[in-house]
């Protein structure tokens, strides 16, 4: 049988396991909102769908593999409450996997978290995300679906790096006293979903983030140093302008336990931590 991935909300982490599965021979149909994104996904080798707005039931009874990364909003996630159902009679399904985000664990004032960590969001990104996960694991539980729910850290990669912000002098290093985040590189997500795939484990959860939690102001200041640009100014967080979105970031500090995607799937990292991910990075611009 070929391998057939559908991939909900074909963006950025999808794109970069597309790129994996591509050339082993896989068949992947991506959705996404405009025929100006479907047309650019046909381009890379997906064929992609406008949804909402395509009947996808063909393509949902023919598919081995799903990948829900389309976003959630206060009402939960997007595709269950049209296509659960389908999803759940789909003949062929081998993996189901949803891309959540450690903002589910909420604040731990940069202390340890981990899968068994309760999951007390703060944010409402964060709330979102439980609902969603919420959502899927009641749809596994009521028709034994092969879910898998991998909970995302700060993701960065190539045009998701602070170079250009460096470059241009935008960068600033916000400073909140004891703030501390996880981060992951995309081929490093990519990866290990891929991993998954090979060795599936139906209701697993899995923390995607590197070795290395680290101080947002750390990693602008690194970046500076690896262009050999003046390191940003530093601008206290109370003082600093930020969009909500971004403010939001700042509302919790955690530090993020990866041990389970080694143990479980054998994962080494590529990016262990942001030092090599970001020199990764810079060299491929040059």
């Amino acid at each position: 049988m070929t391998h057939h991935l559908l991939s909900f909300g074909h963006g950025y982490c999808a794109q970069a396991l597309a790129r994996l599965l591509l050339p082993l021979g896989w068949q992947i149909t991506g959705t996404t909102r405009s025929a100006d994104k479907a047309a650019r996904l046909t381009k890379t080798g997906v064929a992609a769908a406008v949804w909402p707005g395509s009947d996808l039931t063909e393509t949902i009874a023919d598919a081995t593999h799903i990948l829900l990364s389309a976003g959630p909003d206060e009402a939960g996630d997007p595709v269950a409450p049209h296509l659960g159902d389908a999803i759940a009679a789909a003949p062929n399904l081998q993996w189901l996997g949803d891309l959540s985000t450690t903002g589910v664990y909420g604040n731990h004032d940069g202390g340890w978290v981990d899968e068994t960590t309760p999951l007390t969001p703060s944010t409402r990104r964060g709330k979102a995300r439980v609902l969603a996960e919420s959502q899927w694991q009641a749809l596994a539980a009521q028709h034994a679906l092969p879910l898998h729910i991998f909970r995302l850290a700060g993701i960065y990669g190539p045009g998701r790096g602070p170079f250009a912000k460096v470059r241009d002098g935008s960068a600033r290093r916000i400073i909140k006293p004891d703030q501390v985040f996880s981060r992951i590189h995309v081929d490093d997500i990519a990866q290990i979903l891929a991993a998954s795939i090979a060795r599936p484990n139906p209701g697993a959860i899995y923390n995607l983030c590197d070795d290395d939690p680290a101080p947002p102001q750390d990693v602008i200041a690194h970046a500076a140093e690896l262009l050999g640009l003046p390191i940003p100014p530093a601008v206290p967080f109370d003082q600093a302008e930020m969009s909500p979105m971004a403010r939001s970031f700042y509302a919790e500090s955690k530090r993020v336990d990866n041990t389970r995607i080694k143990t479980e799937l054998g994962v080494r990292l590529l990016y262990p931590d942001y030092r090599r991910g970001l020199a990764a990075l810079r060299d491929a611009d040059e």
